[in-house]
């Protein structure tokens, strides 16, 4: 590397990023691939390159190495604070490959129901939610992202509230999917279905809006991308920040995606065919 590199972050980072299996490898560590036969199922890597990979991303000190079982010896390849920090890299590296190789560089918070975005959302379905993912919640503490006690959980994305978003197709009407979430959810807690919403804003960002719109249900801040790149959730950027495309997800109580609702146009039909769908899940749990 020539000596002007050596105080470039662009060029530091690159060292560590700049490999494609080394990006692959972190993408599916944030997927909760986290053991090195589920990393070599799912990258499709031989065990002598997936095991010389780990040892640079552990060395550079993005990942580190968790012990798990004894005999014999086997670890999990964990996230560091290092590592986390480059989830939202990674977010945005799909929203450039979505909107600019995948898409026609348009900009937009919806998504066409022949695309990737559209592919990747509906195949989630039988996928289960990685455990110990929790996320800062307007109700004062870090949440799981299903309830303990629901017999099934809708998990809502939205881009934010609050915003004046302009031309971008699909991002208005967040504030009507809330409210329309909270004047249903009597009819949810009645069928055993909890409700959360998530956004990448800050908590206080969503707290507010919460007691401005008295919102009965958990709101979640996905600000540090964790869900976005463990689902490999569509975004986009708009108003300053990488930001959910509109989706709903209905999670059984096993964590598992049962039901996808993807792109969401007409909001009021999507809160009750959520209810539905919920519905018919708890009734089977």
């Amino acid at each position: 590397m020539h000596n002007a590199d050596e105080t470039c972050g662009i060029a530091q980072a690159a060292l560590v990023l700049g490999d494609w299996w080394n990006v692959l490898v972190l993408r599916e560590v944030a997927r909760g691939h986290v053991r090195f036969d589920a990393l070599a199922a799912e990258i499709g890597l031989s065990r002598k390159v997936l095991t010389e990979r780990l040892g640079r991303l552990v060395a550079s000190g993005v990942l580190r190495r968790s012990l798990y079982q004894r005999r014999p010896v086997r670890y999990e390849y964990l996230l560091t604070d290092a590592g986390a920090a480059l989830l939202p890299l990674l977010v945005a590296m799909q929203d450039w490959g979505d909107r600019w190789v995948l898409g026609d560089g348009s900009l937009t918070a919806t998504a066409e129901a022949d695309g990737a975005e559209h592919a990747r959302v509906h195949a989630l379905a039988g996928t289960r939610l990685p455990d110990g993912l929790e996320l800062p919640g307007t109700q004062g503490a870090d949440l799981s992202l299903v309830s303990p006690d629901a017999a099934a959980t809708v998990l809502f994305t939205y881009p934010g509230t609050g915003i004046e978003w302009g031309p971008i197709p699909g991002a208005a009407g967040c504030t009507l999917e809330n409210r329309l979430f909270r004047d249903a959810w009597p009819d949810f807690r009645r069928a055993g279905v909890d409700v959360r919403g998530l956004s990448t804003q800050l908590v206080h960002e969503q707290a507010e809006f919460a007691r401005a719109e008295e919102i009965p249900y958990p709101l979640l801040s996905d600000a540090a991308h964790q869900l976005a790149a463990a689902l490999r959730l569509p975004a986009f950027r708009g108003a300053g920040r990488l930001r959910h495309k509109r989706l709903i997800l209905v999670v059984d109580a096993a964590r598992t995606v049962r039901h996808t609702l993807f792109p969401v146009v007409d909001i009021p039909h999507a809160v009750t065919e959520s209810l539905r769908l919920a519905k018919d899940c708890a009734r089977t749990a």
